[in-house]
């Protein structure tokens, strides 16, 4: 018998608002600037990345190239998303 391997999306699994929040506070809190990035992707494709993209008033494709492995978004892009996805940046 032969086994197969598939890959792992966690875009697949964030299901809720909470959950989005849930990993993006966790990325933020443990990961680097570059995790968060890559956070906000996937987030980003679990809600759907046409409409995160309308909500931020930006082009798909542009969000699309912001979030890209070699993106290098703007705070403001950045701040826009993550409202997008119903969070919002908090310092404490």
């Amino acid at each position: 018998m032969s086994e197969s391997l598939t890959t792992f999306d966690i875009a697949e699994h964030l299901e809720t608002d909470a959950d989005i929040r849930d990993f993006l506070r966790e990325t933020a809190n443990y990961g680097t600037a570059s995790d968060f990035i890559h956070a906000l992707n996937t987030a980003a494709r679990a809600k759907g990345m046409a409409e995160v993209a309308k909500q931020a008033g930006v082009t798909r494709a542009s969000l699309y190239k912001s979030l890209a492995d070699d993106g290098n978004p703007r705070f403001e892009t950045i701040a826009k998303i993550v409202e997008a996805l119903g969070c919002k940046l908090v310092v404490s």
